[in-house]
């Protein structure tokens, strides 16, 4: 699991003869599958303690935060312009500033890996102290204001791989295997929700500018809007700076006995981790299956105002909709994970549906944005349900993805796996968020992109052949 529990040259080899996976992989993941349908046939020989909820709550609230502050701007992106004077590239680079903190993905995941939970939770946090400080530092000189606030923007951005990457780590070195999906799911949701939770926390704290005030009128606007900013960048430094000091005085590494035998088991050394992970043909497959979709749907989410504007839906309803869908992921993502806590060796079968789902919403969606040649009914209510549907079944089928990676590719360190996806997806989503910015007059061709990725990972993971050799450390080889 961690440097702790073995050397660096016990963790060379595998398990030993017949555990590790190889060409028994296939049969000992049927037999996992079919025992995980059984009753427990007694307790484990690990240990859950019940500090592990408060490591998630604290790791989860890191999320959370990190989430708000990655989602500052966008939500009052047009107030950001009056009283700072962002231009329209300020504010693209403000937002990109999220997947470009996944370019030292990498580092990160070394350091999880060598160092552990706790070093590079602290790390973590820390860069979100120093980013969110920047930003408060009060400064007349607009041009040197808005340096240190995406100064702060991209410190907080370096704490993304962290926040995505870890919470399968988490969960396998503090939870039991009937509670490691729904731990994922928690921890990895609460990062979309904090970003959920900037489209209510911006709008109603911040005023919208007035362009139609006089000019003594609007430079009053204008001071105004700027303060009420400020107090929102000292209330997310405020809340940062007591998660940095909760996590600082009580965050352990680990649990003082292992509680599955899948986390006290040997992994793969970082150099073979890569090596395994890019010669492991299905691993890749069901990556693309992830990144492909997801961080189309991200890129789609960004410019939501604009391609709902010609249907004349106003940035405000904009704003609701992507809300509802996140939170509504969110739910349902914790809800699938604690289903498949309880009906293990499912994991593909719960993709397929989710997926079948989003690329029905999405055709649906594209469709209806058509209605002059389609003639289905634009409305609100069409808009709102195409649209919140579509970010439920993406945005719940993520902690579900996380476990299947792990699943695929075991003994490669969980940090390790999910570092490569993630970084993909957002490299994906900069690639065409960045592109969205010099081409963002005509985004109809966007929404068939939508449905397109969908049906693709669709398709991908209906050709994925799923194997669960973690899950048969925990439910075979322990009874």
């Amino acid at each position: 699991m961690g440097a702790g529990w073995s050397s660096d040259e016990e963790r060379e080899p595998l398990l030993g003869p017949g555990l590790g996976p190889g060409p028994g992989a296939a049969r000992r993941s049927r037999e996992a599958a079919a025992a995980a349908t059984l009753p427990a046939a007694g307790p484990g020989p690990g240990r859950v303690y019940g500090r592990r909820w408060l490591v998630l709550l604290l790791f989860s609230l890191l999320a959370f935060a990190q989430g708000l502050v990655w989602n500052t701007w966008g939500p009052i992106q047009n107030s950001a312009r009056q009283a700072y004077g962002f231009s329209s590239w300020d504010i693209a680079l403000l937002v990109l500033w999220g997947p470009i903190g996944f370019l030292p993905c990498f580092a990160f995941m070394w350091l999880l890996d060598k160092r552990g939970l706790r070093v590079t939770v602290l790390l973590t946090s820390f860069l979100m102290v120093l980013g969110t400080g920047l930003r408060c530092i009060p400064i007349s000189d607009l041009m040197l204001k808005r340096r240190l606030i995406h100064g702060g923007q991209m410190l907080n951005g370096l704490a993304g791989p962290t926040v995505m990457n870890a919470p399968p780590f988490l969960s396998t070195t503090w939870f039991s295997a009937d509670e490691r999906a729904t731990a994922t799911a928690i921890a990895s949701m609460l990062s979309y929700l904090g970003g959920a939770c900037a489209f209510l926390v911006g709008p109603l704290l911040v005023p919208a500018p007035n362009g139609t005030s006089p000019l003594l009128a609007a430079e009053s606007s204008r001071a105004h809007i700027k303060d009420s900013i400020e107090t929102v960048l000292y209330a997310e430094f405020g809340v940062v700076c007591l998660i940095f000091s909760a996590t600082l005085a009580y965050f352990p590494p680990r649990p003082p006995l292992p509680p599955s035998v899948a986390a006290a088991s040997q992994r793969l050394s970082y150099r073979r981790s890569f090596c395994r992970l890019l010669s492991n043909l299905r691993f890749l497959m069901i990556a693309l299956a992830y990144a492909i979709p997801l961080g189309v749907f991200a890129g789609w989410s960004g410019v939501l105002d604009l391609i709902l504007t010609p249907v004349h839906v106003s940035q405000v309803d904009a704003g609701w909709i992507g809300f509802w869908s996140i939170v509504g992921g969110c739910v349902v993502g914790i809800a699938m994970a604690r289903f498949a806590d309880f009906i293990r060796g499912m994991l593909k079968l719960i993709l397929l549906l989710l997926f079948s789902g989003a690329t029905l919403s999405s055709t649906w969606f594209t469709l209806t944005c058509l209605n002059s040649i389609t003639h289905l009914p634009l409305t609100t209510v069409t808009l709102y349900a195409s649209c919140i549907l579509l970010g439920v079944f993406l945005n719940s089928s993520v902690p579900i993805f996380f476990e299947l990676f792990v699943e695929t590719v075991y003994p490669v360190p969980e940090g390790i796996t999910c570092g490569v996806v993630t970084f993909l997806s957002n490299m994906f989503m900069g690639v065409l968020l960045f592109f969205l910015t010099f081409y963002h007059t005509e985004l109809s061709w966007f929404n068939w992109c939508l449905p397109g990725s969908c049906l693709l990972s669709l398709l991908l993971i209906l050709c994925f052949r799923e194997s669960y050799d973690r899950l048969y450390l925990d439910v075979v080889v322990s009874v």
